[in-house]
């Protein structure tokens, strides 16, 4: 028997079987998984009242919500494709990628009514702005989004009608180009996805997820799909914020957290963290920028019942790809190999195929020090960049996705990515790995984050940088951190200079911006500053 394979079977399993339990917070709302799989259908009725059909794109300018959380089953169900924009984007961006995508309608926050109207003279294809709450201005659909549901009746639709090789989600990614593209998703990949992450980070329906990394960050990490196929309880957060983090991980007993490293830096640094009881955590997943051994033994330290390791994962690969999982059989290695390998990005997922490969295409050496691009096949690789096949076939050759990304290999199958092919520094012949020199500043007690970047240099071409924050109340020079990677770092990786700032600039997901960073230094260089 051949089904379909399709993320909406994970509704309709989570409804028939946690049907009666509470699987959606968002804020004083709550939903049980009948009751979501009930609004999902009502949208469904309602996108297609509004004249959606397959293959149309349904876009959502939106906080995390459970009215974006729905449109994930909602949207896919009828044929249709879900596009969660980056709120974060430029205008100009945004407009690009409404005018790229087509969408027929883009549902909205009332905190964007300024942004959709001064990017509704510059896109043409939509043709319903609904709002998703609060104001409705005149040009609005004359429904908002509750009142479009309450006016129908939940979808009676047979998903083994869906083909599994349609496009289900359409994520924007910047990449290296001048323009975003955007990475579509099947019903195939997530639905796949879905069980091997799940198989992966050995989930249960005890799991209660708090959605930290934005919904529009590539499904948040495929916790809409995880979460539903194992029965656990979302628990929606609007934008990231360390005190709410900590109270609502107190009060609905999270078990479960993924952050990038600085989400985690900010929660653990907050004033109030020894105020909350975190005892429910039990897992804490760094992914979206490289792990260090330091914080995630900080993270171990301070939140004793949890787990921390490293992840990794793109946008094009639905994104989980490796989990950091210390493997039965190396318990007993010592502590501090242990906490080496947590902070790896992990080995690779079942249905998962990983390589690490020289320029030549030849595979490195296992042991953990000849470095090479990240090379996958899976199921969970995206269909390819929309409208973009030249981009896909770059991207894609061989059977190979090619992730630009560097990493090393161990004897053990784990990856530990040392950077993005962009962001290596070439001094004086020399490669050196940004993310190297991240790691040993990390481990100075008086730094709190930090960003590593090439800047010009007359005599080496480029030469690394050092820009970092410090904690409060704690003082450092130049000199000092300087003397600290002198006794971990060949003389070349050492910083050649050292700034001190106040903050580090940040995208949506809370990841730094090194082209930001870069740009001020490249000004009038030749370099391109991707």
């Amino acid at each position: 028997m051949l089904l379909p394979l399709t993320p909406v079977r994970l509704k309709r399993h989570a409804a028939k079987l946690f049907g009666r339990k509470v699987g959606v917070v968002c804020g004083e709302r709550r939903f049980t998984y009948r009751e979501f799989n009930e609004r999902a259908d009502r949208l469904s009725s309602a996108l297609l009242r509004l004249g959606a059909r397959k293959g149309d794109r349904v876009a959502y300018l939106s906080f995390n919500c459970h009215r974006l959380l729905e449109a994930y089953y909602g949207v896919p169900q009828i044929g249709a494709i879900l596009l969660a924009m980056n709120i974060r984007l430029s205008p100009e961006e945004l407009a690009y990628i409404l005018n790229d995508a087509a969408p027929r309608v883009l549902c909205f926050d009332p905190e964007f009514i300024p942004l959709v109207e001064s990017l509704r003279p510059q896109v043409h294809s939509v043709e319903h702005y609904v709002a998703l709450r609060g104001a409705k201005p005149a040009w609005a659909h004359e429904e908002d989004y509750d009142e479009l549901l309450a006016a129908c009746e939940p979808a009676d639709i047979d998903w083994g009608g869906i083909d599994e090789n349609s496009v289900a989600e359409l994520f924007y990614t910047s990449g290296t180009t001048a323009y975003p593209k955007g990475v579509m998703l099947t019903h195939r990949n997530l639905y796949l996805h879905a069980f091997y992450t799940a198989l992966g980070l050995k989930g249960t329906d005890r799991d209660v997820h708090l959605y930290t990394v934005p919904l529009f960050h590539v499904n948040s990490w495929g916790a809409p799909h995880i979460i539903t196929l194992l029965g656990g309880r979302h628990v929606m957060l609007q934008k990231f914020d360390p005190a709410a983090v900590l109270a609502l991980v107190q009060r609905e007993g999270v078990t479960r957290l993924h952050m990038v490293p600085a989400m985690a830096i900010a929660l653990l640094n907050h004033p109030e963290f020894s105020r909350y009881k975190l005892s429910s955590v039990h897992e804490v997943m760094l992914g979206g920028a490289p792990a260090n051994t330091a914080l995630l033994d900080e993270i171990e330290k301070k939140i004793p019942s949890c787990t921390g390791e490293g992840g990794y994962g793109l946008t094009e690969t639905s994104p989980v790809l490796t989990i950091a999982h210390i493997k039965h059989h190396l318990a007993g290695d010592s502590a501090e190999e242990t906490l080496r390998r947590k902070a790896t990005a992990g080995y690779a997922l079942a249905g998962v195929e990983i390589r690490v490969v020289t320029p030549e295409g030849r595979d490195v050496e296992p042991d953990g020090k000849q470095i090479g691009e990240v090379v996958v096949r899976s199921d969970v690789v995206m269909e390819g960049y929309w409208q973009q096949p030249e981009a896909t076939a770059a991207a894609i050759r061989d059977g190979w996705f090619h992730t630009g990304d560097l990493a090393t290999l161990d004897e053990e199958g784990y990856v530990l990515i040392v950077d993005r092919s962009k962001d290596m520094i070439l001094t004086g012949g020399e490669n050196v790995a940004s993310a190297e020199i991240e790691r040993v500043l990390y481990s100075h007690p008086v730094i709190l984050e930090c960003a590593v970047i090439a800047v010009p240099d007359d005599q080496w071409g480029e030469v690394p940088k050092a820009i970092i924050v410090l904690r409060p109340g704690r003082q450092a020079n130049e000199a000092e951190i300087a003397d600290h990677c002198r006794k971990h770092l060949a003389g070349f990786k050492v910083p050649k200079s050292v700034e001190i700032v106040e903050s580090l600039p940040k995208g949506g997901t809370g990841k730094i911006l090194k082209k930001i960073l870069r740009e001020k230094y490249w000004a009038g260089h030749e370099r391109r500053v991707h």
